[in-house]
C-alpha cells in the first residue's frame, strides 16, 4: 500500500505508517535531508494526489496553536492551510488522515498523546480522518514537567519556546518530556522520548512520534482492507446519520471528547 505524506517534515509520521506496513513518500516545501523514505520537494498544496493508496497531511499548526496567543508571538501571521487541505483531501477518493495540533479545529476527530502510547511525553495531536476511529483513553498526566512561571522564563530566553523542561532528577526517573520549542534537554533525551534516532533538535520540536501515526496506520490498514463502500467518509460516533464526503468542514463540529 502506497501512502503519500504531505507537508512531512523529516519524517516522523512517515515512520510510524512504515511500521504499519505502508510504502511511504514524503513532499514538503522544504529540504528534507533526513527524511527516512522517498521524498519530493514541492508545495504539497498542490501535488498531484492519484496513485496513492491513501494519504496523510500535516499543515502547518501554528496559527492553530495555543502558544500563539504568547506575548512575544503576538501580531504573528501564519499559513491556515487547514480548511484548504481538508476539502482536497475529501475530493481525492481516497482514505486519508490529517493531523495538527489538539486546538485546530477538526471535527469527528481523535486526540493522541505520547503518554497514552507509552512514550515518556506529553504531546498531545489532533487527527481527522475518512474513516472511523474511535477516541483512545487518555491517561492521566501524573507529573508536572515545570511549574508555568519557570516554562514562561524559560520561552523568554529562548525566544521561541522551551523543547522540554525537565530536571536532572526527572531525567534519572525516566519521567514525562514536554518538547515543544528549541531549548531544553539534550538531544539525545528528547530522541529516545519520542522514538525518533535521526533528527536534528529543531527538527524534532515539528515531529510526530511514529508510535502516533503507527497506531493510526493499523487502523488506516484495517480500513482499506475492509472495502466499505465508495463514498462513504465516516460514520457518526455519535450514531445519529451516515456522514459522506463534503458534508462537513473544519470548525463545523467537534465531537466532544
Amino acid at each position: 500500500m502506497r501512502l503519500l505524506d504531505l507537508f512531512c517534515g523529516a519524517g516522523g509520521a512517515a515512520m510510524g505508517y512504515h511500521r504499519a506496513g505502508f510504502e511511504v513518500v514524503g513532499v514538503d516545501i522544504k529540504p528534507q535531508p533526513h527524511y527516512p523514505f522517498e521524498f519530493h520537494q514541492g508545495d504539497a498544496t498542490t501535488w498531484p494526489l492519484d496513485g496513492f493508496d491513501a494519504i496523510h497531511a500535516s499543515p502547518p499548526c501554528q496559527g492553530y496553536s495555543r502558544m500563539r496567543h504568547l506575548p512575544w508571538l503576538a501580531g504573528k501571521e501564519y499559513p491556515m492551510l487547514l480548511a484548504t487541505t481538508w476539502s482536497r483531501l475529501e475530493a481525492s477518493g481516497v482514505p486519508w488522515v490529517i493531523e495538527n495540533v489538539e486546538d485546530a479545529p477538526m471535527p469527528y476527530s481523535v486526540v493522541l498523546c505520547g503518554w497514552t502510547l507509552g512514550l515518556p511525553l506529553y504531546r498531545h495531536r489532533r487527527f481527522g480522518a475518512s474513516f472511523l476511529m474511535w477516541q483512545l483513553p487518555h491517561r492521566r498526566h501524573e507529573h508536572v514537567i515545570a511549574h508555568g512561571r519557570r516554562n514562561v522564563s524559560q520561552r523568554r530566553q529562548a525566544g521561541s519556546g522551551t523543547m522540554g523542561v525537565l530536571p536532572s532528577r526527572t531525567q534519572k526517573a525516566g519521567l514525562p518530556v514536554s518538547i515543544q520549542g528549541h531549548s531544553g534537554p539534550p538531544v539525545q533525551v528528547a530522541r529516545e522520548a519520542m522514538g525518533i534516532d535521526w533528527m536534528t533538535r529543531d527538527e524534532l520540536t515539528q515531529a510526530i512520534p511514529p508510535a502516533y501515526t503507527q497506531w493510526i496506520g493499523e487502523r488506516l490498514a484495517e480500513h482499506i482492507a475492509s472495502e466499505p463502500v465508495a463514498g462513504l467518509a465516516t460514520a457518526d460516533p455519535l450514531g445519529t446519520d451516515t456522514l459522506r464526503a463534503g458534508s462537513f468542514s473544519p470548525g463545523a463540529s467537534v465531537v466532544p471528547e
